[in-house]
């Protein structure tokens, strides 16, 4: 038994690294115009610059996840700590495009190795009954990380300049570090081999589906290149399900499939995930764009969506403990849904932002309690020791469906005429569909099962 003071080291370390990766992930965008302007850099070069990240951080999720079950996960997050700290310093020493391309893509290497393993920290640290609190914290902090990337690049890029917003984790992560080696305990998961087969083909696998996704805009989706890309993402995803499902050490026992709850809880993660980066995306480019508003200042405008994942996100966490995830996933979702389609039919007939005040703390709040509550299901919907294969599929839906949003979207908004036209009521409309597809799989999670108090496992009781 894990003491308190150990398990709030875990959190509080696992959220540094998880803070540290999702304001990397939008963080960025606010500093594209003038990082173009100092690298000399094509639009379309730049992409590269985020689309790197994106897809080394994706096809090597749950590879990273199975190497620190083996491996350990302290020694294995500390790994990912060190490579992302080290690129995030290349990156700001950039004097060209292509250098700060490859430095990216080693960015998303470190960002894939952080991600699932902080979440396998957590889920190792507590005990089902209290995982849901810790998971509350962990999410409304990385939440408030994904949502004030815009305002926190729009500061850091006007107050210094570009490379401020990759020097930051510098002296983060090597903080960070030996805090981890000093207080956090070594876990690891079942003993097996590593299935490098099963690594190889699932990381191409999602490689050719999120290269079609954010190529899908610029080279059409009915390109050669796209439909070939999600061609060889789909054949390669069978294959892999074809290999785990003869392996003696699968990657990924395909009877966790077969529970109910964790195959909905990451579609749900999926949809959620999909909603929120694009809302992000949209709306702090809509405060400038249409509002007239500095990048920081777009942030500050989206405070009332941001301070609910503070506020309400721990209390959605104590919620999951007493009450279960489904009901918080479901109302969560309907909520954000809800503030979605108000927030694209408000910037439709009014173009004030005041207007926008109101559906941003709806929207806020449906995420705060939503996104813990899906995370928790995941988690909890395997046995303990399977929490590290549990948190690289959850970690790896969620980029997918981030990616997706998007770059679907994106195509929506750009064929309505962007801001000019009806593009952004549109997306953000789209949002809300995709809010509402997630409360549906939301219905597919099963109550946890109490007894003295205590949370029982659900149905999988072994990992092969």
């Amino acid at each position: 038994m894990r003491s308190t003071r150990e398990q709030r080291w875990v959190l509080g370390l696992a959220s540094v690294g998880s803070v540290m990766v999702a304001l990397d992930v939008l963080v960025v965008a606010a500093a594209l115009t003038t990082i173009r302007a100092g690298l000399g850099a094509s639009p379309a070069q730049l992409e590269w610059t985020v689309n790197a990240y994106g897809l080394s951080f994706a096809m090597l999720l749950m590879t990273a996840a199975a190497i620190g079950d083996r491996w350990g996960r302290r020694r294995t997050y500390v790994g990912g700590l060190l490579i992302f700290t080290l690129a995030s310093g290349a990156c700001a020493l950039a004097t060209s495009l292509p250098w700060l391309i490859a430095a990216r893509a080693v960015q998303g290497v470190g960002a894939a190795v952080v991600m699932p393993l902080a979440m396998g920290l957590l889920g190792a640290a507590f005990p089902p009954e209290r995982r849901g609190r810790a998971i509350g914290v962990f999410s409304g902090v990385t939440g408030i990380a994904v949502l004030g990337g815009p305002m926190i690049g729009g500061a850091v890029t006007e107050g210094l300049a570009w490379q401020w917003i990759f020097w930051i984790n510098v002296p983060v992560g090597l903080i960070a570090i030996p805090l981890v080696l000093r207080n956090v305990r070594e876990s690891t998961g079942p003993s097996r081999r590593l299935d490098l087969a099963g690594a190889v083909v699932v990381s191409l696998a999602v490689l050719g589906l999120v290269w079609g996704i954010v190529n899908g805009e610029s080279a059409g989706w009915t390109s050669a290149e796209v439909l070939g890309s999600f061609a060889a993402g789909v054949v390669l995803l069978v294959a892999f399900g074809a290999w785990e499902g003869r392996s003696a050490h699968p990657m990924i026992p395909l009877g966790f499939f077969r529970d109910r709850t964790f195959t909905a809880a990451n579609a749900a993660g999926f949809f959620l995930s999909g909603a929120l980066f694009s809302a992000v995306f949209f709306l702090s480019q809509y405060m400038q764009a249409m509002l007239g508003s500095a990048p920081f200042a777009a942030g500050l405008q989206l405070l009332p969506w941001t301070a609910t994942l503070f506020l309400v996100g721990p209390v959605a966490g104590r919620l999951v403990d007493r009450v279960g995830e489904r009901p918080l996933v479901v109302i969560g979702l309907a909520f954000q849904a809800v503030g979605m389609f108000w927030v694209a039919g408000s910037a439709g007939n009014s173009g004030q932002y005041h207007a926008l005040v109101v559906p941003l703390v709806v929207t806020g709040c449906g995420v705060s309690l939503a996104m813990p509550a899906a995370q928790s299901a995941a988690m909890g919907a395997l046995p303990r020791e399977a929490v590290g294969i549990a948190s690289g599929v959850y970690s790896m839906t969620r980029q997918l469906g981030g990616a997706a949003g998007v770059a679907g979207l994106g195509s929506v908004f750009v064929s309505a005429g962007g801001y000019g036209g009806d593009g952004f009521t549109r997306a953000l409309a789209g949002c809300g569909v995709l809010s509402l597809l997630g409360a549906l799989a939301g219905l597919g999670i099963t109550a946890r099962r109490r007894t003295g108090g205590a949370v029982v496992p659900r149905a999988m009781e072994e990992v092969r």
